[in-house]
C-alpha cells in the first residue's frame, strides 16, 4: 500500500478516471438491462426468444471471461485487452442493430458476448488494483457508475415512450462510445502488474489460475454470490415487460429502475463506514435477507406504491451483495490472479446461473407471470444459508496462498 503522501497526490485523478470509466459502462448497462427486451419485443420476438437472447451472453461468458481474464494476468496488459474489448462492443452493437432476424441476433449477442462480458471484471480487478495500491475508496468510484444507471434507465424510458423502442440501439451506440473513450484513460500502472517491484515476478501459470477453482471457501462464496445475484435473472429479463402489463408508462419504469439505483448510490457513498462495520461475509448475508424478502412480496404483484417501495432495497439485494464480493475478493485472492478471480466470479455468477435461471424465466414468466418471484425469492433464501455458512468459516485470510496451494484461512489484518 502506497503512503497516504502518495494516495493524495495520485487519489483524485486516479479516481476521477476510473469514476468516467464506471459511469460510460453503466450509460450502456442503464440503456441495455431495461430496454432491450423492449427493443426485441419491438422487433416481434416472443418471451422464449427474448430469453434466449438474453440468456445466450450469460452462457459464451462461462468459456471466454475466465480465459481472457486469465490472459490479461497472465500477459500483464489489462488495459491493452480493456481497450480492444470496448472497441469490439462497439461494433456488436451495430451489428445487433443491423440484424434482420432471430439467427442474426443470435450471432451477434455471441459476438457481443465474447467482447462486452469481460469488460466489467477486468474494471473491477483495476478497481481492486486501486484499492490495494493507491488507497482507492471503491464505494465512492462506483457509485458514479450507478449515477449514470439512473440517468440512462430514466432518460431512455423517456425517449422511447416520446420516440418508440427504435431509439434503444442507438442510445446504445452513443454509450459504448463512451466507454471507448474511458478505457484509454485507465492509468497504465493499474491496466498491468501494478507498482514496480524491485523482485522479478513469476509468470502465471494455468495451475495457478485453476488453483482457485479447488479452494473450498472460494466455491462457497461463488455458490452463494450465485444464488443471490441469479435470483434477479427475472427482473433482468421480465421486468420491464411486467410493469408494462400492469399498466406503468415508459417513464414510470424509469423512474422504477432509478429508485432502486438511487438506494444503491446512498449505499455505494457509505461503503467505506458500511464495510468497516459489517465486513463482506455479514453484508453477503444481509444481502441475501433482503433479495429474498423483495421477491416475495414482488410475487404478489402490489401495486405502484408498493413497488416503488420495494425498489428501495436494490441497495441491498444488488448493492450490498457487489459490495461485499468486490472486498471478498480484494482480501482472499492474491493480486497476481485478481483479474482470473474476476472472470471466475463472472463466468459462474453472471454465467452459468445467471444465464440458466434466465433462460428458465422464459417459461417460468409465460407459465406464472409475476408470481415467478416466488421462485427467485427461494433462490434468494439458498444464497443467504450459503453466505452464512461463509460467514462462520472464513476468517479473512487468502484462500489460495501464493504458490496456488489452497489454504486455510488466516486471521485477516484488517475486517474483512
Amino acid at each position: 500500500m502506497v503512503s497516504r503522501a502518495s494516495t493524495a497526490e495520485t487519489g483524485p485523478s486516479l479516481a476521477w478516471r476510473l469514476g468516467f470509466l464506471y459511469a460510460a459502462l453503466f450509460l450502456v448497462v442503464g440503456c441495455y438491462l431495461p430496454y432491450l427486451p423492449v427493443w426485441l419485443k419491438w422487433r416481434a420476438l416472443d418471451a422464449d426468444r427474448i430469453a434466449i437472447l438474453l440468456a445466450t451472453p450469460l452462457y459464451v461468458r462461462i468459456v471466454f471471461t475466465p480465459a481472457i481474464s486469465f490472459a490479461a494476468d497472465r500477459l500483464g496488459s489489462r488495459r491493452l485487452i480493456l481497450i480492444a474489448l470496448a472497441w469490439g462492443s462497439l461494433a456488436s452493437f451495430v451489428l445487433l442493430w443491423l440484424s434482420a432476424g432471430f439467427w442474426q441476433m443470435l450471432l451477434a449477442a455471441v459476438l457481443l458476448a465474447i467482447n462486452w462480458t469481460t469488460i466489467m471484471p477486468l474494471i473491477e480487478t483495476v478497481a481492486i488494483s486501486g484499492i490495494r495500491q493507491k488507497g482507492l475508496d471503491y464505494g465512492r468510484v462506483r457509485l458514479w457508475g450507478s449515477v449514470t444507471f439512473i440517468a440512462a434507465s430514466l432518460g431512455a424510458g423517456f425517449v422511447i415512450q416520446l420516440s418508440g423502442p427504435g431509439t434503444v440501439l442507438p442510445m446504445l451506440l452513443i454509450a459504448t462510445s463512451l466507454m471507448v473513450v474511458g478505457s484509454y484513460l485507465v492509468p497504465r500502472d493499474l491496466g498491468g502488474r501494478g507498482e514496480v517491484k524491485t523482485a522479478p515476478v513469476r509468470r502465471l501459470s494455468l495451475r495457478d489460475g485453476f488453483a482457485l477453482t479447488h479452494a473450498p471457501l472460494f466455491l462457497l462464496f461463488l455458490l452463494a454470490a450465485s444464488l443471490i445475484q441469479g435470483s434477479h435473472a427475472l427482473l433482468y429479463a421480465f421486468g420491464s415487460l411486467h410493469w408494462q402489463a400492469q399498466g406503468f408508462s415508459g417513464g414510470t419504469i424509469g423512474v422504477l429502475w432509478s429508485i432502486g439505483v438511487i438506494a444503491e448510490v446512498a449505499l455505494f457513498a457509505m461503503s467505506g463506514r458500511v464495510m468497516a462495520y459489517a465486513g463482506s461475509t455479514r453484508l453477503l448475508v444481509l444481502a441475501g435477507l433482503a433479495t429474498a424478502l423483495r421477491w416475495a412480496f414482488m410475487a404478489v404483484d402490489p401495486p405502484l406504491w408498493a413497488t416503488g417501495l420495494l425498489q428501495t432495497l436494490h441497495a441491498l439485494s444488488f448493492g450490498a451483495a457487489h459490495l461485499a464480493a468486490i472486498h471478498f475478493l480484494t482480501h482472499a485472492v492474491p493480486e497476481d490472479r485478481a483479474a482470473t478471480a474476476q472472470g471466475l466470479y463472472a463466468a459462474v455468477v453472471a454465467g452459468i446461473v445467471l444465464g440458466t435461471v434466465t433462460l428458465a424465466c422464459g417459461p417460468l414468466y409465460r407459465l406464472l407471470g409475476g408470481e415467478a418471484y416466488a421462485i427467485m425469492a427461494l433462490l434468494a433464501a439458498l444464497g443467504t444459508g450459503a453466505a452464512f455458512s461463509l460467514r462462520r468459516r472464513w476468517q479473512g485470510g487468502l484462500v489460495v496462498d501464493e504458490t496456488g496451494h489452497a489454504s486455510p484461512a488466516a486471521e485477516p489484518l484488517t475486517r474483512a
